[in-house]
């Protein structure tokens, strides 16, 4: 395994196809395989990048309740996942662990949790998508609320694009009530609860970004702003990928990018645009995201350059697809007008260079379609960062700088 396939992408993120036990064995000849479970964890802040994270159970493939059973694999965006194959009509019980019952999952009281249970069906495929609320030896209380600023909600935002509903969380300028005839530029970014409250952040931890931009705005050093912040669902990893992987991550699915893309430009921005007063030009309008979400800000931003001027490529997920992003930026029939942020923390993949590598690649591939560093690329590699909510807080003052600076009031 290389260290890629520990990158964490939020991802973010953001599988392995061999990871996993069979529980029953190869099926009989003529007689189809057994459903495969697929176990899909997000787990605390607290949670160490190099933590090992089981589910355990009542059954062999599970660890009979041993504390340990079916070990799973961090994904790119730092979640954890595995699965295993159990005969049609199996019923399970389950909770998670760190390896041990001093590890086991509890609520975020830090509270006893019923067992987890599944009974199999008839799909060749089943996947649970679980949150580890808090671990039994973990001490620190949980994450309370922590907005700042005028914010609103869209909640249940529907789309005839996508299969799920999603709610929307907006930051609006300080001084925006107060000015009822000025509009404003707009950032939209992915992974909406994860930005502005540490509440709604599956890690417990935010990227601050309601903070960061009341402080500058209100210092003049960043141009006053609205910050859609788009919640991720169920279906994220489809959502930020615009082809499936054929590798490691297979298992994963994905591809959905550009129907996300009709949602996000067709739907949601007409949105925005008639309930706030947005300047609505393409030189006004930005996206930005981070792990599978930089990769998505970028596929999407050179596919719609008339929508999105201003883009923030954070640690983006350059391997996805056979590095499938690489080949898109090289078939460029010419540069698009857009300014880009591009960034990597160098030890997003656990002291392993192959992510930084990869997103030198990425720069290399926009300079050689024309961006200049420095005038509209902005590459930035940040020594000791790693993949979490946490670092990127810690640059998303110069993010909004660079993209909205005050300069261009």
């Amino acid at each position: 395994m290389t260290q890629r396939h520990v990158f964490p992408v939020a991802f973010l993120l953001w599988l392995t196809v061999g990871f996993g036990v069979c529980a029953a064995g190869p099926a009989p000849a003529g007689q189809p395989p057994d459903p495969q479970i697929t176990f899909d964890v997000g787990v605390p802040l607290e949670t160490t990048a190099d933590a090992e994270v089981w589910i355990s159970g009542n059954h062999p493939s599970l660890g009979q309740w041993n504390g340990k059973g079916l070990k799973l694999t961090r994904t790119p965006d730092g979640r954890y996942s595995g699965n295993i194959s159990l005969p049609m009509g199996t019923g399970i019980e389950f909770k998670v662990t760190r390896g041990t019952w001093e590890t086991v999952e509890k609520d975020a009281t830090g509270q006893e949790i019923s067992n987890r249970k599944l009974r199999v069906g008839d799909k060749a495929t089943q996947e649970l998508t679980l949150t580890v609320a808090r671990w039994a030896d973990q001490t620190k209380t949980p994450a309370q609320h922590t907005l700042t600023g005028n914010v609103r909600y869209l909640r249940g935002i529907a789309s005839k694009y996508l299969p799920r509903k999603r709610d929307i969380i907006v930051w609006l300028p300080p001084e925006y009530d107060e000015g009822p005839k000025r509009r404003y530029p707009v950032l939209y970014m992915h992974d909406g609860q994860n930005l502005m409250d540490a509440a709604t952040s599956y890690t417990g931890a935010e990227w601050r970004v309601d903070e960061a931009a009341q402080q500058l705005v209100t210092a003049g050093d960043v141009e006053p702003l609205i910050i859609v912040g788009v919640y991720n669902t169920e279906d994220r990893f489809s959502e930020y990928t615009q082809v499936k992987d054929t590798g490691e991550f297979a298992s994963l699915g994905g591809g959905n990018a550009d129907a996300y893309g009709k949602f996000l430009v067709e739907e949601l921005k007409p949105m925005i645009d008639r309930t706030f007063r947005t300047k609505t030009g393409p030189q006004d309008t930005g996206l930005a995201g981070s792990s599978l979400g930089g990769l998505v800000t970028l596929h999407l931003g050179i596919k719609y350059p008339n929508i999105f001027r201003r883009l923030g490529v954070v640690s983006p997920s350059v391997f996805w697809g056979n590095k499938d992003i690489l080949a898109r930026v090289k078939a460029l029939k010419k540069k698009t007008p857009q300014k880009l942020w591009v960034d990597i923390g160098t030890e997003e993949s656990k002291g392993s260079q192959e992510t930084v590598d990869d997103t030198r690649q990425l720069r290399d591939a926009l300079v050689a379609e024309g961006w200049v560093e420095g005038k509209d690329l902005q590459y930035v590699e940040i020594p000791g960062a790693i993949h979490t909510e946490t670092a990127w807080a810690d640059r998303i003052d110069d993010i909004l700088k660079y993209l909205y600076p005050a300069t261009a009031r």
